[in-house]
């Protein structure tokens, strides 16, 4: 559910400091002997950092499906493309699965994306600032 608040300027600056504190643990982390857990805490910092974006604007999303909800409210802002906003819904269905059914993600996932996924996450920062 949408809601319409008066911006904060506090709580995104908090959630952008814990992206980056979750993302200097990461870098830390052998990503191959942990892709489960990397595309977690990837998962973790884009969603921090998509809802600091919304908040800044004076938009809170909760309720069921509202990880779902911020993707495509973000997307609908212009902020990235379609391409990238499916690319995140996947990695939202990715995280489900892991913290949900024990899914295991493979280290080629992680390979193969990192750099799409730090462009993002960079992306992000900027839309923060």
């Amino acid at each position: 559910m949408i809601t319409k608040i008066k911006p904060d300027k506090q709580k995104p600056a908090s959630l952008k400091k814990m992206a980056e504190i979750t993302l200097q643990r990461l870098d830390k982390t052998d990503m191959d002997m942990y892709p489960s857990n990397t595309l977690l805490d990837f998962y973790d910092s884009i969603h921090k950092l998509l809802e600091a974006t919304a908040l800044k604007e004076g938009i809170k999303i909760k309720g069921e499906g509202a990880h779902q909800e911020l993707i495509d409210y973000v997307a609908k802002q212009g902020k990235f493309d379609e391409q990238t906003r499916q690319f995140l819904q996947q990695m939202r269905e990715y995280r489900n699965r892991i913290s949900y059914e024990g899914f295991m993600v493979n280290r080629n996932y992680i390979e193969l994306n990192k750099e799409k996924i730090q462009d993002i996450i960079r992306h992000l920062f900027e839309l923060c600032k």
